[in-house]
């Protein structure tokens, strides 16, 4: 995509109340390189787990997105979930002769995992969020083998030449996705210390620092994490009848603010717990 791509910027995504709210994920507007004065808008929708109506929620994006702006819109399903058979990438219906249908590419992250080796090689930044996605699934519950994969991605951010704000943002990225309780969290720190000395990379004394700072200001932080949450959880409880409990506990491992802040305008206006995207 990037060869027909000039530039690019974000546009509004839709929500229509009377027809039910909804909020995309991501609707970018690119420029080609070929001189056409023309644009495409690019929805992204990044799901975390099955959902029977999905493939009829992307169809609704495409054609309000359309309707909105009438310029071409092209839709794309990034699928983060666990079910190797969950393969939605069609919705249509059709009546005497009437017909509408939507087909859209889908990337299926689990399938990566049988090419691990490639994206081990690979140079792209999105070859190690893809790798630190499938570790965090595959150690859910196993904190110790999560430490180790933590501190092997770590390394990795240093071995494939990465710039060094990449570097910090795949850090921040890494060091949200695979949660690691306090005890093993000091480990992580202990270790990446040592990998300093041991190396001299610069960059990580940054990271270190960060993680400093953020120390400092953990106190002043933790209060209002609690309380996000507990709005979140809160909202959820009183717009639905029954919240699944995988959804709660991934709730209470989240300590990113601004996620938190994210998500309690997300609980306001979703149809379903499910659709707060949250990885379980």
């Amino acid at each position: 995509m990037s060869s027909w791509i000039r530039s690019c910027s974000t546009a509004k995504p839709v929500r229509d109340a009377e027809l039910g709210r909804r909020l995309a994920d991501k609707l970018v507007k690119v420029w080609r390189t070929d001189g056409e004065e023309t644009w495409v808008l690019i929805h992204i929708e990044v799901q975390g787990q099955p959902e029977p109506d999905f493939a009829k929620r992307m169809y609704t994006y495409n054609y309000r997105l359309y309707d909105r702006y009438d310029k071409t819109i092209v839709s794309l399903a990034v699928l983060g979930d666990e079910s190797s058979g969950w393969r939605p990438s069609e919705f249509g219906y059709a009546l005497w002769d009437c017909e509408i249908s939507l087909r859209f590419p889908t990337v299926k992250l689990l399938d990566y995992g049988a090419r691990w080796d490639e994206l081990d090689a690979s140079s792209n930044p999105f070859a190690i969020v893809i790798m630190a996605h499938l570790k965090a699934q595959e150690t859910r519950g196993d904190y110790e083998g999560r430490l180790d994969w933590k501190l092997r991605l770590f390394r990795r951010l240093y071995e494939r030449g990465f710039t060094k704000q990449d570097i910090l943002e795949l850090f921040r990225f890494i060091d949200w996705l695979l949660w690691l309780p306090d005890e093993l969290t000091q480990k992580f720190r202990q270790t990446v210390a040592e990998f300093e000395e041991e190396k001299r990379m610069p960059y990580v004394t940054s990271i270190e620092r960060l993680g400093r700072q953020e120390g400092r200001q953990e106190g002043l932080q933790e209060g209002q994490q609690l309380a996000a949450r507990e709005a979140v959880a809160e909202i959820l409880r009183t717009r639905f009848a029954a919240v699944p409990p995988a959804i709660l506990d991934a709730l209470n491992r989240l300590d990113d603010l601004g996620m938190l802040r994210n998500l309690l305008h997300r609980a306001i206006i979703v149809e379903r717990p499910e659709e707060l995207g949250l990885a379980f």
